[in-house]
């Protein structure tokens, strides 16, 4: 992979991580075109280098929201900072358990498997649809609203499933604001990457002195700075309604996937 496929791989992560469309989906289907012959393993951990750097985005555009939810936990307080820490942390345990219990199946499926990704987003345009169909409340994210969502989340480690589109949608057709929804489904993800991030990086799984540092180093910035655009445009949307367009686009995407896949078969 040279520098400027991984800036093309690097601004397709940022904007995709939060427009509901499937970054991993689209990741796939870019490594694909650009005839990227990683092994499974070194692809998922170029995978993760840019998802770290749309976290980083989030903590950039959420950062006072995170600094008031740390004062409530520093402060020792049942209030509303204080809950929401919590639900956060609630809503990443099945993520947690299928990471921890199914890492090594879930490798194989960040190895150009086109075929997957074309009808994952065919799910994600079905979610979406529905979403955008849901009646407008002002209801707050609950504890049993975080376990829902998380799971929700877990399954959108299947690429071609969007992470922020399946825990938006979810949340939405809940009955939780829309805003909450995306706020709540962006902060949510912060800490299984940057927890992923340290455990593999420690744990040997992604080995610097064996993958070529300046690509992950401009597709890292290239994510970065795209993150940070997209994040604010898809709170817009998702207040707007809007989302009935991505589900239009993930449907075509999926139809162009399936048919490449059986075509190059």
């Amino acid at each position: 992979m040279n520098s400027i496929e991984a800036v093309i791989l690097g601004i397709i992560q940022g904007l995709t991580e939060f427009l509901p469309v499937s970054s991993s989906g689209h990741l796939e289907l870019a490594k694909a075109i650009l005839g990227d012959n990683s092994i499974p393993e070194e692809s998922l951990a170029f995978t993760i280098v840019l998802h770290f750097a749309t976290a980083l985005s989030t903590i950039v555009i959420f950062r006072k929201e995170i600094i008031e939810i740390f004062a409530g936990l520093l402060k020792f307080q049942w209030n509303e900072e204080t809950q929401f820490s919590l639900k956060i942390i609630v809503s990443m345990i099945p993520t947690v358990f299928i990471g921890l219990y199914f890492e090594e199946e879930l490798t194989t499926l960040f190895g150009g498997q086109v075929l997957l990704v074309g009808f994952m987003l065919f799910i994600t345009a079905l979610l979406l649809l529905l979403a955008d169909k849901a009646k407008d409340t002002t209801k707050n994210v609950t504890f049993l609203n975080a376990i829902i969502v998380g799971v929700s989340q877990a399954i959108a480690i299947l690429p071609g499933i969007s992470r922020s589109g399946a825990t938006i949608s979810t949340s939405v057709l809940l009955g939780i604001d829309r805003t909450k929804a995306a706020k709540f489904s962006f902060l949510m993800v912060v800490p299984l990457i940057v927890g992923k991030v340290i455990k593999d990086i420690s744990g040997g799984e992604i080995n610097f002195a064996s993958t070529e540092i300046t690509p992950m180093i401009v597709g890292f910035f290239a994510a970065f700075i795209a993150g940070l655009v997209a994040c604010k445009w898809m709170i817009a949307l998702v207040k707007k309604s809007k989302l009935t367009y991505f589900a239009i686009y993930c449907a075509v995407v999926g139809l162009i996937a399936i048919i490449y896949s059986v075509s190059a078969s």
